[in-house]
């Protein structure tokens, strides 16, 4: 995967090597994302330091040993190598101006909101070494309770560089996120928010949907018809409906950072389910089959 607005092979070629692990790695946030990166790189022997908002969660972090050494002060990021902001996109968008002040100069900064163009465009004028980035990897949980180690193995860690993007320091983070198990990509921003619009933020809001209509039809249905619903439903419905009974901020806040191209792909879905409607209304069973033998070939693409 690759876009015309990254680093080119030659500037990647003859940039200078910047080895993360020469000093503390910072993370700012000890939620899922944040914690469970924690977790990992300590298993590696590296020391990480972490900021969080408030003194609850320092206590719970640390009874939980997120991190090597756990702050409410930003102070506690001076002399790290990288810093990770594993920050809701709210707060990534509009950073306190004492984090920004606490980073290091030196530090390689890198986020894992999974909206990337408006932070790329925010982010390169406040800190010259900082690389957009986004770790596909997740569950239903959040806050300093949700974080696990091995999250990152095996799953995507997308970066979407562009001409301003240190290159050096794009290969820093892709050090770090290989350290943890990740795979990793790169991609334009804008690629990038279409792309998570399709496979991640849509199945959100069509998530959500499977839930409302199951609850409100039953509901409106015979007696004791929403009971029965509820008694039935089994793993087919858990699978489809997991990420729209997830975490209600974050999904809220993916759809207002990439609202337009989360509209494009409603508008595609939309069509597609009608599509689908039209063929059971008119009773065309073969139309129909051609298009689950097709989906059937099309779902392991995705796996």
């Amino acid at each position: 995967m690759t876009s015309d607005s990254q680093p080119s092979p030659q500037a990647l070629a003859s940039s200078p090597v910047i080895t993360w692990r020469q000093g503390p790695v910072g993370i700012v946030g000890l939620g899922l994302i944040g914690g469970s990166l924690g977790l990992d790189l300590q298993r590696q022997g590296v020391e990480v330091r972490a900021l969080v908002h408030r003194e609850a969660t320092a206590e719970r972090a640390r009874q939980r040993c997120l991190a090597s050494e756990v702050s409410t002060t930003p102070s506690v990021l001076a002399g790290c190598s990288l810093v990770v902001l594993a920050l809701p996109l709210d707060r990534l968008l509009k950073p306190p101006q004492e984090l920004v002040a606490a980073l290091p100069p030196q530090a390689v900064i890198t986020d894992v909101g999974s909206v990337k163009a408006p932070v790329l465009e925010l982010w390169q004028g406040l800190h010259p070494r900082f690389v957009a980035s986004h770790p596909m990897a997740g569950t239903a949980e959040a806050g300093v309770e949700a974080g696990v180690g091995g999250l990152f193995a095996g799953r995507p860690w997308v970066a979407t560089p562009d001409p301003q993007t240190d290159p050096a320091c794009l290969a820093a983070v892709r050090a770090l996120a290989e350290s943890v198990g990740a795979h990793w990509l790169s991609c334009g921003a804008a690629e990038h928010d279409q792309a998570v619009a399709l496979i991640s933020h849509l199945p959100v809001l069509v998530g959500a949907a499977l839930l409302q209509t199951a609850d409100r039809a039953s509901a409106a249905g015979t007696e004791g018809l929403a009971g029965l619903v509820r008694a039935l439903a089994s793993s087919g419905f858990a699978a489809a409906s997991r990420v729209g009974g997830g975490n209600p901020e974050l999904g809220t806040l993916m759809a207002r950072c990439n609202r337009e191209a989360l509209l494009v792909a409603l508008a595609a879905y939309r069509q597609q389910l009608g599509a689908l409607e039209q063929q059971v209304r008119q009773e065309d069973w073969q139309g129909l089959r051609q298009e689950l033998d097709r989906t059937q070939d099309l779902r392991p693409q995705f796996l």
